[in-house]
């Protein structure tokens, strides 16, 4: 497969390194670099800003299609030249993902003409910030046990119940729900997927789950008689499972690629570090951050083979490419504590009170990487996808023990 650009690209590369060189200035040249994974805390006010920036741009949604809704419209190419750019310019990480990776694409294929023109311009502006009401306690991975209900009442719906694991809820404006609508049903029958508004006082909750790290980016969010109408209802009553698994479906694209670029930066001061520690002289640290580089690369070749792949050869996709980042990042983290030795476990040297659970960056990435191989899809239910989905195995027995 040939990975080259065309002209094309690197014309559309030049304007996207401009803009991003003009417009990363004053409070937006200090949110350079905050917001990655575990330090989503960071620049909030700048970060939120930066969002409506890029919509005057028009770099919302560049993946969207025809530029109706606001948007530039790019080839898929274009568009990991932009996923690129923005993060060598270390620009502030995205509040506006959810919203433009997820759920926009979702409402194009699911939504109706009259939920597109609502939300989709919106979004495209950075004006509107949206969170994914999915996982709950007893249902994370196992998705369609979903408990969470939603009963109809004239033209809207009341819902009641638990979402975990939420994040962006703080600061989002918008959910997207999937609710059971049919109590009677079982599994995958009877969900419906709803769009919920935030701001609903005494009937939408959002609590701050405190991390390893010391910092919450994820939220509990309960709903005591939250209403959702029913004309923000995406697709038919009952049938919310088959929009759900197409939103997940895009869950891994073009934003894989700015993943790895971030990646290769971390990895690039770790590498810094062991040198500087003296730990890269000895010959199985050496091998761990050759392997580091060497997985990094084919991670970035397989991602570019099957982002405009389709049909069932690449059905697994998604689900290989969790497996190998998941593991990657999480290896990361641990020789990042290696090649520290001992310093790994010290804290600020203006040590305080304050400043007593202050963590650098390869701490927290340690600290992060952790759940790498549980979040968005733990490494056990991965190989189960690609085992049923792909190899055609059997499926597991209920009540068995999972590979």
């Amino acid at each position: 497969m040939d990975f080259s650009f065309t002209e094309e690209d690197e014309a559309f590369r030049t304007d996207a390194r401009a803009w991003l060189e003009a417009h990363l200035t004053g409070d937006f040249a200090e949110a350079r670099g905050q917001g990655g994974p575990g330090s989503e805390h960071e620049g909030g006010a700048a970060r939120r800003a930066w969002e409506r920036e890029l919509g005057r741009g028009g770099w919302i949604g560049i993946g969207w299609g025809d530029g109706a809704y606001g948007n530039r419209s790019a080839s898929l190419t274009q568009q990991v030249v932009w996923a690129e750019e923005y993060a060598r310019a270390e620009a502030p990480g995205r509040y506006g993902h959810i919203g433009e990776n997820l759920l926009a694409p979702t409402l194009l294929a699911y939504g109706s003409a009259a939920q597109k023109q609502r939300f989709l311009p919106a979004i495209a502006r950075g004006e509107e910030l949206w969170c994914q009401g999915y996982s709950e306690p007893g249902a994370g991975s196992d998705l369609a046990g979903v408990r969470t209900a939603a009963a109809r009442e004239g033209d809207a719906y009341r819902i009641t119940g638990q979402k975990v694991w939420t994040s962006l809820a703080h600061e989002a404006d918008w959910c997207f729900v999937l609710a059971r609508t049919d109590p009677d049903a079982r599994r995958h029958q009877g969900l419906s997927f709803l769009l919920v508004p935030m701001d609903q006082p005494g009937r939408i909750e959002v609590r701050p789950i405190r991390q390893l790290t010391g910092t919450s980016e994820f939220n509990e969010v309960f709903f005591d008689g939250a209403v959702a109408r029913a004309e923000h209802r995406v697709g038919a009553e009952g049938e919310g499972w088959q929009v759900a698994m197409g939103l997940l479906g895009l869950e891994r694209g073009v934003s894989t690629l700015v993943q790895q670029i971030g990646f290769a930066e971390e990895l690039a001061t770790v590498v810094r570090t062991a040198v500087a520690s003296g730990a890269a002289e000895d010959p199985v640290v050496r091998d761990r951050l050759v392997r580091q580089w060497a997985e990094l690369r084919a991670m970035r070749w397989n991602a570019l083979r099957t982002l405009g792949s389709s049909g069932a050869r690449d059905a697994g996709a998604p689900s290989v490419a969790k497996l190998l980042w998941g593991a990657w990042h999480r290896r990361l983290g641990e020789l990042a504590v290696q090649v520290r030795g001992a310093l790994a476990t010290v804290g600020p040297s203006d040590w305080s009170a304050e400043r007593a659970y202050e963590l650098d960056a390869l701490q927290r990435l340690f600290l992060f990487t952790r759940a790498d191989t549980v979040y968005g899809g733990s490494d056990e239910v991965q190989r189960n996808i690609i085992a049923e989905r792909v190899l055609g195995l059997p499926r597991e027995p209920k009540g068995g023990v999972r590979s």
